[in-house]
């Protein structure tokens, strides 16, 4: 276009448009090589900067009918409760915060189990009955996943800690991290 004449006034851009300065040429090749949109080139971006030192991992239930992704560690730090309903289960678990977990499919194939206080949210799959994640009543405001169902070639190792839950309240109270695990 004609340069600016005097008195013209630049328009800013608008919601959600930026200016890439000398880097617009790589982002838009960048996009077409990878056939991306704006937006998912965005995500990649993001993805990588925020969940630097983790890994994407997917999993979910055993028939199929509930998949996941969730940002975490390849090295997992897994909880081992031994309440009433973690033992009958056997619900051994990682937390994360909300924003690392995104439920990719199955929404209308979960149902919930709550006891109690009623703020864990034992979801599990209506077909198969598996519980791939849930809500813990230690990080209400973030999620328990289940390791045994991610899919395999993301974790590295498990390091499994012991929490008595029959004793919920001194153990989560006494606990030096849990309670921020769902903190980003």
């Amino acid at each position: 276009g004609a340069p600016a004449g005097p008195g013209a006034q630049t328009q800013p851009p608008g919601p959600g448009a930026f200016d890439l300065g000398a880097q617009s040429g790589r982002w838009a090749a960048f996009q077409e090589r990878h056939r991306l949109s704006c937006e998912e080139a965005a995500r990649l971006l993001l993805d990588a900067y925020e969940y630097r030192g983790l890994v994407k991992h997917t999993g979910g239930c055993h028939c199929g009918a509930v998949r996941f992704e969730v940002w975490a560690s390849a090295d997992l730090h897994v909880f081992n409760c031994n309440c009433s309903i973690c033992t009958k289960k056997q619900n051994r678990h990682f937390i994360v915060p909300a924003s690392r977990f995104k439920l990719l499919k199955g929404a209308d194939n979960l149902t919930t189990y709550t006891f109690n206080t009623h703020c864990a949210q034992h979801t599990f799959c209506k077909t198969c009955g598996v519980q791939s994640f849930y809500t813990p009543r230690s990080n209400p405001d973030g999620y328990g996943i289940a390791p045994h169902c991610l899919d395999d070639g993301t974790v590295q190792t498990i390091v499994t800690e012991d929490i008595n839950g029959k004793e919920w309240e001194k153990a989560v109270k006494e606990h030096k991290t849990i309670r921020d695990m769902s903190k980003p």
